[in-house]
């Protein structure tokens, strides 16, 4: 897979009076083009440190960032190739009210492009395209204020999705919603990177959504933890206890029957797999 994403030795520390305190150390990673990567960490982690060097919104200490094979922290970096990496890598926050920035659907999501100098003809094409992607078509005269949680976020992403990023890094962005409302931002950022083929790193603490993902990364008091296919991650149960994580329900199960003794066959992540565990289990005592 061609590399887009790459972080070479990357510590970043945020400075106060009294000392300097380490948000991520020495981390490095690769994320290829095209792929849907879950960043999983306990709270104060150094997961959302790690979305906002990406974004650029944060430099690093050390180490060095490659986005799309260029060296980002390089000392004639201007502030033109700023806003060219912004439009590469795109941002969706925790709090869609910090995206919002027009009274009108429309003009929201078309703040970002309109800044590009585009065509008025390609500037409605794209807006048209990223409220269909996400589905609020029909909400483009709506003042943004007066949506629900969901529908504004899928408005956040539709303002990124009109710049044509490469890459969309959500930062917790599921986490201040509703059930209905995680279900519909996760149904529009799986179609995006499955039609698109636009690179997803998704920062989360909600395990049903990593395990979407085509990889999980975890980082644990900003350090590389664990790393690899959700099946694999998700099966290292006692490791994720020991830094406050939880498996999904399915393995979390299937480890505490380990635990008490019942020979039980490797099972997936899904909720399916460890159904279909327990009823050859049940089956067998009968």
């Amino acid at each position: 897979m061609d590399e887009f994403i790459r972080l070479d030795g990357v510590t970043f520390s945020y400075e106060d009076e009294a000392e300097s305190i380490p948000a991520l150390k020495n981390l490095s990673l690769s994320i290829g083009r095209g792929e849907y990567v879950a960043v999983l960490g306990h709270n104060g982690s150094g997961k959302s440190t790690f979305a906002k060097l990406l974004n650029m919104i944060l430099e690093p200490t050390e180490g060095t960032i490659y986005i799309d094979g260029e060296d980002i922290g390089r000392e004639d970096f201007t502030e033109d190739d700023l806003y060219r990496i912004r439009r590469k890598v795109g941002m969706v926050f925790q709090n869609p009210d910090n995206q919002l920035v027009a009274t009108q659907v429309e003009e929201d999501v078309a703040f970002g492009p309109e800044n590009l100098g585009l065509p008025r003809e390609e500037l409605q094409r794209r807006v048209d395209d990223a409220l269909a992607r996400v589905g609020m078509s029909e909400f483009k005269d709506r003042s943004p204020h007066h949506l629900s949680g969901g529908q504004k976020q899928r408005v956040a992403i539709a303002g990124v999705i009109a710049m044509e990023p490469a890459c969309i890094v959500l930062d917790e962005a599921t986490a201040m919603l509703d059930p209905q409302g995680r279900k519909e931002v996760m149904r529009t950022v799986e179609e995006l990177h499955r039609d698109r083929g636009i690179t997803v790193i998704h920062i989360t603490h909600y395990m049903e959504e990593a395990i979407r993902a085509d990889r999980v990364v975890v980082i644990n008091d900003g350090e590389l933890f664990l790393d690899g296919a959700p099946d694999e991650v998700f099966s290292h149960v006692e490791e994720l206890r020991s830094v406050g994580l939880e498996a999904p329900q399915p393995l979390e199960l299937i480890w505490e029957l380990r635990r008490a003794g019942v020979d039980v066959r490797e099972v997936g992540v899904s909720g399916e797999a460890c159904l279909s565990v327990l009823k050859d289990l049940l089956s067998a005592k009968k």
